[in-house]
């Protein structure tokens, strides 16, 4: 899968910029992403981690 589609599913998945810690864990692991990349992704994509588990966020 292309960087832009993997942008495209994340975007889809957070439609108002914003995405829940937990569902970004699992869609991580779903499009076969670390976490570290997920939160890269999120991260150009201007899109905010709300409901953080670490309680950062």
């Amino acid at each position: 899968m292309s960087k832009e589609e993997l942008k495209a599913k994340i975007a889809a998945a957070a439609p108002q910029g914003k995405i829940p810690c937990a569902a970004a864990f699992k869609l991580a692991e779903e499009l076969g992403l670390s976490r570290a990349e997920m939160g890269e992704l999120l991260n150009e994509l201007h899109i905010k981690i709300i409901q953080c588990q670490l309680g950062c966020f």
